[in-house]
């Protein structure tokens, strides 16, 4: 079920990046996009008892609001859906998302723009939908372990206790992960000082701190660069060192806390710092956020999918850059010789994130 899962949706992306440019309302993001998606769980689109498109959802005084969607399985409602036009942001943030979910009997709420899809559930306070939505899918990144979780959400293979034994550790350990990246990219002052306390038994002056903040920077980056060349190594007589009935014990975890089926390269690292000390001209190093996917090395603006400051294509025996200065949906690839030519590239990544927001660019 999970290959044929991912199949159908990996043509639904394919759908998706095709015919965008033309879906112009949030209607015809509904029909385009969603209710294939909602088809691909296994849901009957056409039988009004079980997807109830335009549902009446009655809040307090207020009569007659509608919800995009209500599904219902038995009889009972269990995905309240709310849409969006796919150039939005799939956030909760002012939705009406949030009342829909306080007077539905349904566990669990969607919020989707077409290519993504956050789902939300009551797990901070009983019938208050979280502010944060505990699992997220993204069409152009299907992970095997977010098929396993969308599985549960199928017609045919639904199970409410699965989804809420899983749903708490989804949401903390992303939120832990989340803190703990950024850490690694710049080390807080209590970080610094946990560390510290346990082989520095002075005075932390402020001069101190920050001279032990740079040291700890330093050695988080150290630590993952020998891990990634550990793994290289490794991986180059796995077949030698790992018996092949080991190897079949080995089973994926959860999403969250898997290894990743990809590995960052040295030249990857390498690359990212280079664009990385070309911005840090115009922010602070906090604000530029990595994310390696098996198809590129992504470097965004404040974690956020949504402002792509650059991609790097390293996977093939050409290298490629793929900068955004035209807007983020028209990224353009430029080959690299060597990683030096990425300093050719200064006012495009720069250009790149005035769109984002206005930055004072340092002069040169």
């Amino acid at each position: 079920m999970e290959a044929d899962l991912k199949l159908k949706l990996e043509q639904l992306h394919k759908r998706v990046d095709a015919l965008k440019d033309q879906i112009n309302t949030e209607e015809a993001t509904k029909n385009a996009f969603v209710m294939p998606f909602i088809q691909i769980l296994g849901y009957d689109i056409f039988n009004p008892t079980e997807v109830i498109p335009e549902f009446i959802c009655d809040i307090g005084t207020k009569k007659g609001e509608k919800v995009d969607y209500v599904i219902k399985k038995d009889g009972e409602p269990i995905l309240i859906i709310e849409c969006k036009h796919w150039k939005e942001h799939a956030d909760a943030h002012n939705s009406q998302l949030h009342r829909y979910y306080h007077v539905s009997k349904a566990r669990f709420g969607v919020l989707t723009n077409g290519h993504t899809y956050n789902f939300y559930a009551d797990l901070e306070k009983p019938n208050i939908m979280d502010e944060k939505p505990f699992f997220t899918l993204d069409l152009s990144d299907l992970k095997t372990s977010s098929l396993k979780i969308l599985e549960n959400f199928t017609k045919q293979g639904y199970n409410l206790e699965s989804i809420l034994d899983s749903a708490e550790a989804l949401k903390y350990i992303k939120a832990i992960r989340n803190e703990f990246e950024k850490e690694l990219q710049e080390p807080s002052d209590e970080m610094v000082k946990l560390l510290v306390s346990r082989f520095f038994d002075r005075p932390l002056t402020s001069s101190r701190l920050a001279t032990f903040k740079e040291y700890t920077r330093k050695a988080f980056s150290n630590s993952i660069n020998e891990s990634i060349s550990f793994r290289l190594k490794n991986a180059l007589h796995i077949n030698d060192s790992v018996p092949s009935k080991e190897l079949e014990q080995i089973t994926p975890i959860h999403e969250n806390t898997e290894a990743p089926r990809f590995i960052t390269t040295e030249e990857e690292m390498e690359g990212s710092q280079i664009v990385k000390a070309i911005l840090r001209e115009s922010l602070p190093a906090s604000r530029i956020a990595f994310r390696d996917t098996q198809s590129y090395f992504g470097i965004l603006l404040d974690d956020n999918n949504r402002k792509p400051l650059c991609r790097l294509h390293f996977n093939a025996t050409n290298k490629y850059i793929e900068l955004f200065h035209n807007g983020k949906d028209n990224g353009e690839r430029k080959q690299l010789a060597s990683l030096d030519d990425l300093y050719s590239y200064k006012a495009e990544l720069l250009s790149t994130l005035k769109q984002y927001e206005e930055i004072k660019i340092k002069p040169e």
